[in-house]
Parts: C-alpha cells; sequence; structure tokens
C-alpha cells in the first residue's frame, strides 16, 4: 500500500459532482480529507490517498482528465 497527498483544485462546474466519491469506487483507495476550502464558486481540497500505487495514478490522470488540477503534495 502507498500513500501520497494530494491537493485538488475544482473549477467550479465541478463543485456539486461527487468526485472524491467516484475515486473512492474507481480506484478502490481510501481518501482522508486533510483540509478544505469550498465556496459556490470556487474550491480546494487536500485529500490523502491510500491503495495501490498504480491506483493511485489511475486516479490522478482521471482527476486531471475531468479538469481538476492536481498538486501533488509529497511523492
Amino acid at each position: 500500500m502507498d500513500a501520497q497527498i494530494i491537493r485538488l483544485v475544482y473549477p467550479s462546474h465541478l463543485l456539486d459532482v461527487p468526485i472524491i466519491n467516484q475515486i473512492i469506487r474507481r480506484y478502490d483507495l481510501t481518501v482522508n480529507i486533510l483540509q478544505a476550502q469550498v465556496t459556490s464558486r470556487e474550491g480546494w481540497v487536500e485529500l490523502q490517498l491510500t491503495g495501490a500505487s498504480s491506483a493511485i495514478e489511475e486516479a490522478v490522470t482521471w482527476l486531471i482528465e475531468r479538469g481538476i488540477e492536481v498538486q501533488r503534495i509529497n511523492e
């Protein structure tokens, strides 16, 4: 099992989409929300993802493809 901390910066049109739920279900990851700031117009969330390293990388790619900015906090 690997763990990685990332920050997701959401575009406004995705703020009401259950992105975290989707990555948990799609990639079988454990997600710990470390901190977040969300308003009706913008938002970011800092997550610790735990799971297979390949699943984490696939999830990051999927997030980027959806238009979410992914900032890696540690590697």
